[in-house]
């Protein structure tokens, strides 16, 4: 499932997730779901956290390409900042 989804935050901070994607992660009540906090951006993942160990690698990836990952997460704020002021270019 690629497609934007919208959710609300209901009282005391429930969130309930679309059926469609309940089913499909074969997710179940009871099931912990870990959720990282990427300046904003909020990844919510069925998996235990590895946070660690890729950002390690993804740290060694960029390193690989004169990249750091300061720099992608400075460009992603730029882009998100575009994105929120209805820039057009921005898809």
């Amino acid at each position: 499932m690629t497609f934007p989804m919208t959710i609300q935050v209901a009282q005391r901070g429930v969130v309930v997730l679309p059926k469609a994607l309940r089913q499909a992660y074969k997710l179940q009540p009871g099931d912990r779901l870990t959720l990282l906090d990427l300046g904003g951006v909020f990844v919510l993942s069925p998996q235990s956290s590895q946070v660690d160990a890729l950002a390690e690698r993804i740290s060694g990836a960029l390193a690989e390409e004169g990249q750091t990952l300061e720099g992608m997460l400075s460009v992603l704020r730029e882009e998100r900042e575009r994105y929120a002021a209805g820039d057009p270019s921005v898809s």
